[in-house]
């Protein structure tokens, strides 16, 4: 598997006031888009994330995100290795991905930058 970058996953109250702050930090412009409930901003390395707790309680069970260059081949390395494939691969607005929890119980999101046929 060919990890490429990892992002830092941080729940907010106020996702438009973290947004200023994350983009002074990180001299990035936010990506805005939707998850179901959640709002989520992508700010150079960090997932800015605000919505209903029942939703932001299964998003902080995920340690992190990592950008893969496929997330198939991800999943033929987390199975070969023993992990669980919990949800996914499905699309996202920027791509596809898939949650594993790995034999040590971690758990991690796995996004590429691949769009589905037809998108």
């Amino acid at each position: 598997m060919d990890i490429l970058g990892t992002s830092l996953r941080v729940c907010v109250g106020d996702l438009n006031a973290a947004i200023g702050v994350y983009e002074r930090l990180t001299g990035a412009e936010a990506i805005r888009f939707q998850r179901g409930g959640v709002s989520v901003a992508a700010v150079g390395c960090f997932f800015l994330m605000s919505g209903p707790e029942a939703e932001l309680s299964v998003l902080r069970k995920i340690t992190a995100t990592l950008a893969v260059a496929d997330v198939d081949a991800a999943v033929a390395d987390l199975t070969a290795v023993g992990a669980d494939i919990i949800a996914g691969p499905v699309p996202t607005p920027i791509g596809r991905n898939v949650v594993a929890r790995h034999p040590d119980g971690a758990i991690f999101e796995y996004v590429d930058r691949k769009q589905p046929a037809g998108a």
